[in-house]
């Protein structure tokens, strides 16, 4: 096991405007066409569908919950601390394992890994900076290789600020959502950009706040949780969960 982690809040992110190459990485990176592997996976969202638990009409509301209660409280504190870290490894391996306890359902757990490790690859490709030393320690078996935590090494890697790297990991969480959705049938292109548009102050807000410490993680999310853990269940599956 690595060494804990700093129980420390992180600084308020400066809240400047973004210069026009900040803008283009973060639009690159934020982009769904990017190769990053999150396409897999529906987060319980394809069970909710299947039994009638979620209609057209609370897609919304659903999603700014998903991203208030899983992403906000619990994610985006790894994201953040993992930028904060980037080039320290055993501070990554930390929070890595960290990511892993905190990953109580299977399905979330396995669909973090391999999401992580997928955009982990492709950073490796791309010769982001950092990159290369976190993948051997993946392929060491020294890294569960969890997506906020190479997320946040990753982007830190690529010069975005932390404010715009945690915008990055928000709206790529909310439109793999929204993708999903429309792959399930479950919505359409423009209802997808509709609850887009309503969760980006949501996501705006989140991304400028303060981050608390480590141990201030918690999330709350038990219908997608169980949702995740039926999905095994179901007779056709188009997601891995």
């Amino acid at each position: 096991m690595a060494e804990a982690a700093p129980q420390a809040p992180l600084p308020t992110p400066p809240t400047a405007s973004v210069g026009a190459a900040a803008l283009l990485t973060a639009l690159q990176y934020g982009d769904g066409q990017f190769p990053g592997g999150g396409f897999a996976f529906s987060w319980g969202l394809e069970v909710m569908a299947a039994e009638g638990r979620l209609a057209r009409a609370g897609f919304a509301g659903y999603l700014a919950g998903q991203l208030a209660q899983r992403w906000g409280r619990c994610d985006r504190v790894l994201v953040a601390h993992a930028h904060a870290a980037a080039g320290d490894l055993a501070a990554c391996q930390a929070l890595d394992d960290l990511a892993e306890a905190l990953a109580t359902v299977e399905a979330a757990r396995t669909g973090s890994r391999r999401a992580g490790l997928a955009l982990l690859g492709t950073h490796v490709r791309l010769g982001t900076p950092g990159a290369a030393a976190l993948r051997a320690l993946a392929d060491a078996q020294q890294l569960h290789g969890h997506l906020p935590v190479v997320q946040g090494l990753v982007l830190a890697g690529t010069g975005l600020a932390a404010a715009a790297a945690l915008a990055v990991s928000g709206y790529t969480a909310a439109s793999a959502m929204a993708t999903a959705g429309i792959r399930l049938g479950l919505i359409g292109h423009l209802d997808a950009q509709r609850a887009l548009q309503q969760v980006r102050p949501l996501l705006a807000a989140l991304a400028d706040a303060p981050v608390p410490p480590l141990g201030a993680i918690c999330t709350l999310v038990p219908e997608a949780d169980l949702a995740m853990m039926r999905h095994a269940d179901l007779p056709r599956r188009l997601f891995s969960n």
